[in-house]
């Protein structure tokens, strides 16, 4: 039988090297194909867990984001009621009867609420850039792209002196902003008399005249960015130092973030997002402040389908106590609807996922 199967090979010898050569092709061409599947699957399963790794990373960096808007409205509160405490004022006017001094407390507690309205919409947004900066390059550094001995993207010291520059908008940018807000309160209300009534859509007129003047609106030079990005971060010709505590020409790393952070500022998509902000915050406080613009029984006898907004007027002696009080629930440590309001906004959520994405693929950062 070995005889007759040899015969049969070498009659058949070229036909069998075809055979064997396509077989072991065959095959060898299989074991590359089950190499490269798992290749695939180990590459996609790799992916995967990279982007939930990355997407957690993000969900527990917008967290720390609301953490710390909230640990740090208390501060912004009291460092408004101290700039502008019209409480004692208010009390030196009932007890004196101070027509000037008055006067003066209506443009105090205008100007409080309304700065507080701002600088809470300022800091929820600035906050949202910083952190997710910050929180990019932490991504990149805990997954070991920065490795083989190189310095990491954002080391402990770094990160504590790139956050330290917060401290303007609560300081020397919160002071300027008052002034600002101040004198366009007084070009507003300084010539309507404490008896004159106004009612809820003309308050609300008043408040957009404010913000035209504040936000430059009505001025015919429309700037590439947010004119309130002053308020945010000290002018670019400022020297270094100023822009975080201890901060030298050295710190290479910090003024990096600093000027990444200054070209996201600076952006059409921040001032878009911070807009947005600001129409929902002063909607808000305009929210708060139609309770008391609610008709009695008597003026709904009266008028079967009164509007509640042009028919009932409070004079302006006493719409000023109620806007003076509305800085305890725009700036509240604890989660109120304003500020609840700003942290669940959309286009504060997908401006943060935009800035976190630029700031966590290294493809971007090499651009």
């Amino acid at each position: 039988m070995l005889r007759s199967l040899w015969s049969f090979l070498k009659r058949h010898k070229k036909k069998c090297l075809v055979l064997g050569t396509f077989l072991g092709g065959v095959y060898l061409l299989g074991k590359y194909g089950q190499k490269k599947i798992r290749e695939i699957q180990e590459r996609e399963a790799a992916e995967y867990i990279a982007q939930a790794r990355r997407q957690y990373h993000f969900e527990s960096n917008q967290r720390t984001c609301n953490m710390t808007v909230l640990s740090m409205l208390p501060t912004l509160r009291d460092t408004l009621m101290h700039q502008l405490n019209s409480e004692i004022l208010f009390l030196l006017t009932h007890t004196f009867f101070i027509d000037f001094e008055v006067f003066f407390v209506s443009f105090q507690g205008f100007t409080r609420s309304i700065v507080a309205v701002y600088s809470t919409c300022m800091l929820v947004v600035l906050l949202r850039v910083q952190l997710n900066i910050i929180g990019g390059y932490i991504y990149l550094d805990n997954a070991a792209v920065c490795k083989n001995g190189t310095t990491p993207l954002a080391p402990p010291e770094v990160q504590q002196q790139y956050l330290s520059s917060i401290q303007h908008l609560l300081g020397d940018g919160l002071t300027e902003l008052i002034t600002i807000v101040k004198q366009a309160v007084h070009k507003v209300f300084g010539s309507i008399s404490l008896k004159h009534a106004l009612s809820l859509l003309e308050l609300e007129q008043k408040l957009k005249d404010i913000r035209k003047v504040v936000e430059h609106k009505d001025s015919d030079q429309s700037a590439p960015y947010s004119p309130l990005c002053h308020y945010l971060m000290p002018d670019e010709e400022n020297p270094l130092a100023t822009q975080a505590c201890g901060l030298t020409e050295r710190d290479t790393a910090t003024i990096k973030l600093l000027n990444e952070t200054r070209d996201m500022l600076e952006s059409p998509d921040f001032s878009t997002v911070l807009s947005t902000c600001l129409n929902r915050g002063f909607s808000q406080l305009l929210d708060n402040m139609a309770e008391f613009f609610r008709p009695t029984e008597q003026d709904l006898s009266q008028n079967g389908s009164v509007n509640s907004l042009s028919s009932v007027s409070l004079p302006l002696a006493k719409i000023i106590p109620i806007i003076n009080g509305q800085i305890h629930s725009v700036c509240s440590e604890t989660p109120s609807h304003f500020v609840q309001d700003l942290l669940m906004m959309e286009q504060v959520k997908d401006f943060a996922a935009n800035v976190y994405e630029a700031f966590s693929t290294p493809q971007q950062l090499e651009k």
